[in-house]
Parts: structure tokens; C-alpha cells; sequence
């Protein structure tokens, strides 16, 4: 079993080296600042009573708020969520926004309830943990298998419990509504992660020698994927692969996402889509293809499979889907690997703009929020590209050098 929490610290110490930074910081960033863990009780549909077991984990502040998403899965445990912690410290110092890093976890399947159990999940996950969040404190927002209408639940449980009117607890709301516009979701934040990617990859896509119109394959069709195959096809890319968690379809002349995104609303699955072959996701991460997208969970690409790992560009949309011995062999191979903390940033970025948002009282304009994403984004691809090629180092060491490094000029304000 390939614990995250290991690669994790694994990836922090290797650039710690690197970069050669003081032990105590690694140290100090090497452990959580605060780890909760909570019994949620739920009244099921048919009366009895379930308890659930959830997670957060409060990383680091120095920057900023603790920022970082909350998933429901059947195999979340708390290794997993402190990872997702420290790459989302790192991830928020890389994108240089005023955010700290943190992650939540339920352990539970949400395709087995209904709606009315989902929400009393949700309601009861703020219940057990309002006391330590809030829009100075810990910031949460979606992640796997969470949606904006959870988002909704949990800010509106919140906002009975503390009194709090600004709706800047959690980010990835719903926009529409009731609610005050002001203190909604933010515009563009369904595409950001998808689209910040595509800004990242746009910016290193030369220097890695891709050409423009080269073929791509996608791992996941949630709001990261499914945004992302319809951003590359637009822009001219032949997404020749994409798939859900059950599997995923093949076709080397490209397929149009919007069909198959639509195939898959109307029949809950990939199979049967017309002019494709059927693939496993173990197979998509091995097809032919210049650029691989994986997009779904951790240890996707490992020591197991990557020598049939032939893309020359990684971009990885996940958090952790490569291993830190298969990040090994794809460097000595000449492969690039677009890390997650710089590949999906959008996200968080977006968030953080919602965040101010809700607390200025005011509503953005998508074509902002997304020149924003760009501006925020590009730079910093660029200057991790720099530092990569100054210290001729992988492009995920070259991006944490660069997160520790702006942690460090903050460290001694924090402790």
C-alpha cells in the first residue's frame, strides 16, 4: 500500500536538500500544526443511526488562513488527508496568494445515500468542526465528490452556528440563488482548476518540446477532467482518451468532450460510446500520446507501470498521482512532469478570490476572475521553470524550492 503522507515528505525533503534549507523549517513542515478527528453521527432514510468518521487537517498558516478541500470517499484515511495538507501549503506559496494549507476528509461513499442523507452528513461534518474554522481561521472549499450545492449546506450550518454573515468560510458555492450575489460563488471557479492547468501547460508547452495540436489523453471526468478535455479541445488539442472511475474510452482521430460528456449524463457511464475503443484507466496511462493528463486520484503513475508510461509531458492535474520512484525514472527519461502544485493552483486561486470577494461584499465578472487566474498563474510557471533549469532540477523541486523559499521568509512571524 503507497502511503501519500510518505511521498509527501519525501518530495519536501528532496528539495529541502536542494534548495538547502535550514532543518528546522523542514522540520517545523514535516508535521501538521493541528490534525482533528471527528464521529459523525446520520439518521439514515429508514431511522437507524450510521456514524461516519471524518478528518481536518490544519498544515500550515504562516501565509495565511489554513485553505484546502473536503472529500467524501470510501478509502479516505488521514494519511492521505495529510498529504493533501502539505501539498496544499506548498500549493498556495507557489501561487504566491495569502493562503495557508489544510484538508478534510469523510470516509464514505456518497453514491450510497440519498440527498436528504448527504446533507445531513454535510450539516454534521460543520457541527463537529465549526469551532475551528472560519474566514480567518480555516477555509474549506470542494474536492472529491463534493459539489457547490455541499458547499451550500455546510455555509448555511455554519452561518446558524457562529453568526457569521459573510458566507467566507467555505468557497466553491453555488452562484444563483438566494443568496446575496455578493456572497456567492465565485465566477469561473467551476473551470479553474481545468483552466489554470491549461494556462500552465501553455506556458511550459514549447520549452517541453509539445507541439501545438498534440494528442491528450485525460484520467477523470469530474469538474477537473470534463472541464479540462473541453479547454484542449477548444484550443485546437486532440483529446483522444478520457475516462470516469469505472473506465475509459479510445479513440487515436480524438473525440469531442462535449459528446461524451453528454453520453455520460444520459447513460451514467462511458461504455457504449459509439466510435471508440473501451480502455481501463490502467490502460489510458499507457497509450501513445504526447501529453497525459491525469486528472482523478493519488499514485496513479508509480514504479509498477511507469515504464509503459510513454507521454512527454505529465501534467498533473490530481494531487499526487506520481510517485516519487516513478518521478525518478520519468526525469532520467526526459519526460516533464508538471507538478501538482503548480499544474492545479487554479482552483485554490479562484477560491482565494471568492474568499475576498465574500468578504469585500462584492461580485466579480468572470472575464476578471479568469485574467486574474492568468496573471497569477503564468509568472510563476515561468519563474519554476527558471529555477528548474538554474539548478537543474525536475520541475516539482524546482516548484517547492520556490514554495519553501517564500515560506521561509515568513517563518519567523509564524513561530
Amino acid at each position: 500500500m503507497i502511503n501519500p503522507f510518505e511521498n509527501a515528505l519525501r518530495q519536501l525533503w528532496g528539495a529541502a536538500k536542494v534548495g538547502e534549507f535550514p532543518s528546522d523549517l523542514i522540520e517545523k513542515l514535516s508535521r501538521s500544526e493541528k490534525e482533528i478527528t471527528v464521529t459523525i453521527p446520520v439518521r439514515m432514510d429508514d431511522g437507524t443511526l450510521r456514524f461516519f468518521e471524518g478528518y481536518r487537517v490544519q498544515h500550515c498558516n504562516w501565509r495565511g488562513p489554513y485553505k484546502g478541500g473536503i472529500r467524501f470517499h470510501q478509502n479516505a484515511d488521514i494519511d492521505e488527508v495529510r498529504a493533501l495538507a502539505l501539498w496544499m501549503t506548498m500549493k498556495t506559496a507557489v501561487a504566491g496568494i495569502a493562503m495557508g494549507g489544510g484538508k478534510g476528509g469523510v470516509v464514505v461513499d456518497p453514491k450510497e445515500l440519498s440527498v436528504s442523507e448527504l446533507e445531513r452528513l454535510s450539516r454534521g461534518f460543520v457541527r463537529a468542526l465549526w469551532r475551528d474554522i472560519g474566514p480567518r481561521v480555516d477555509v474549506p472549499a470542494p474536492d472529491v465528490n463534493t459539489t457547490p450545492e455541499i458547499m451550500a449546506w455546510m455555509v448555511d450550518e455554519y452561518a446558524k452556528l457562529s453568526g457569521d454573515q459573510t458566507d467566507a468560510t467555505f468557497t466553491g458555492k453555488p452562484i444563483g440563488g438566494t443568496r446575496p450575489q455578493n456572497r456567492q460563488g465565485s465566477e469561473g471557479r467551476g473551470a479553474a482548476t481545468g483552466l489554470g492547468g491549461f494556462y500552465v501547460f501553455d506556458a511550459v508547452r514549447a520549452r517541453a518540446g509539445v507541439a501545438e495540436g498534440a494528442s491528450v489523453a485525460i484520467q477523470g471526468m469530474g469538474n477537473v477532467g470534463g472541464h479540462a478535455a473541453k479547454i484542449f479541445a477548444s484550443h485546437g488539442y486532440k483529446v483522444v482518451a478520457m475516462s470516469d472511475s469505472k473506465g475509459g474510452i479510445y479513440n487515436e482521430n480524438g473525440l469531442d468532450p462535449e459528446e461524451v460528456e453528454k453520453y455520460k449524463e444520459e447513460h451514467h457511464t462511458l461504455t457504449g460510446f459509439s466510435d471508440a475503443k473501451e480502455i481501463s484507466n490502467a490502460e489510458l496511462l499507457e497509450l501513445p500520446v504526447d501529453v497525459l493528463v491525469p486528472a482523478a486520484l493519488e499514485n496513479q503513475i508509480t514504479d509498477q507501470n511507469v515504464s509503459r508510461v510513454s507521454a512527454k509531458l505529465i501534467l498533473e492535474l490530481a494531487n499526487g498521482p506520481t510517485t516519487p520512484e516513478a518521478d525518478e525514472i520519468l526525469h532520467q527519461r526526459g519526460a516533464v512532469v508538471v507538478p501538482d502544485i503548480l499544474a492545479n493552483a487554479g482552483g485554490v486561486i479562484v477560491s482565494t478570490f471568492e474568499w475576498e470577494q465574500n468578504l469585500a461584499g462584492e461580485h466579480w465578472e468572470e472575464e476578471k476572475v479568469l485574467t486574474k487566474l492568468k496573471e497569477t498563474l503564468v509568472p510563476q510557471a515561468d519563474l519554476i521553470w527558471q529555477r528548474a533549469e538554474e539548478k537543474k532540477v525536475p520541475l516539482r523541486v524546482a516548484a517547492f524550492i520556490v514554495a519553501l523559499e517564500r515560506l521561509a521568509s515568513v517563518q519567523g512571524q509564524a513561530v
